[in-house]
């Protein structure tokens, strides 16, 4: 049996490793606007103009965390992967008002219960080694009424090695692809039935029409091809 630490260990090298073509690829000059303007028009959407507490739970490079504290929110962001850390940083020392960065477990964050008005994340809950587990400690983290805002994908419907480079299947090994049981989802729908069951209600899935828009005129990164992406909403009782 696989145990949850190595596993974890493993995502947290690739990701490392991973961290600055990643960022980069984020940043491409000849979408870069584009992606921006989509990007905060969901999180607005999804979590309304009053200022909130949020966490950003695997924020990586701090894309979203950035994005959100741009719109008024008062944001921390954590992450396992030290060189995404790195990247998170650099960007908020570039901000008036910049989030917090902290080394932190998204399936178990170290915070109080009730510490947040809202926890998001973008293509963190296909990776989760256990997502029943984040999924109840979330909700656990959020005021009542507080908001669950993911976005995420059928990244890996015909199998998380299919296609994939060798530093990915070096990484995202046999042991690893076992403890990811979101990973090969072929619709969004495992991703909505664990989070109405972890307890969150109101829970829909809304697709990013405007991202795949994006996606096909500009292209996707490679080993990727273009998929629709889901905003998976949910509020805490």
């Amino acid at each position: 049996m696989t145990r949850s630490t190595d596993v974890q260990t493993a995502l947290n090298e690739y990701w490392t490793q991973r961290s600055v073509p990643y960022d980069e690829y984020q940043q491409r000059p000849d979408r870069k606007d584009l992606d921006l303007a989509a990007w905060k028009q969901v999180f607005a959407d999804a979590l309304g103009t009053a200022p909130l507490d949020v966490l950003d739970v695997g924020t990586g490079s701090g894309y979203v965390a950035c994005i959100v504290a741009e719109l008024g929110h008062r944001v921390t962001g954590i992450d396992l992967a030290d060189g995404m850390l790195g990247r998170a940083r650099l960007h908020a020392d570039a901000m008036t008002i910049p989030p917090t960065f902290l080394r932190g477990d998204a399936v178990a964050p170290d915070f109080p219960a009730n510490s947040f008005d809202a926890v998001v994340n973008r293509y963190v809950t296909w990776t989760l080694r256990e997502p029943d587990t984040a999924l109840t400690n979330w909700l656990r983290l959020l005021r009542p009424g507080g908001t669950l805002a993911v976005v995420d994908s059928t990244w890996f419907a015909r199998g998380l090695h299919e296609g994939a480079s060798d530093q990915f299947k070096s990484f995202y090994d046999e042991d690893v692809r076992r403890a990811l049981p979101l990973a090969e989802s072929t619709t969004i729908e495992p991703f909505v039935d664990r989070i109405r069951a972890a307890g969150f209600v109101d829970v829909e899935a809304v697709a990013l029409t405007r991202l795949r828009e994006l996606d096909l005129e500009y292209g996707v990164a490679p080993n990727h091809e273009v998929l629709t992406q889901y905003l998976i909403r949910g509020t805490r009782p």
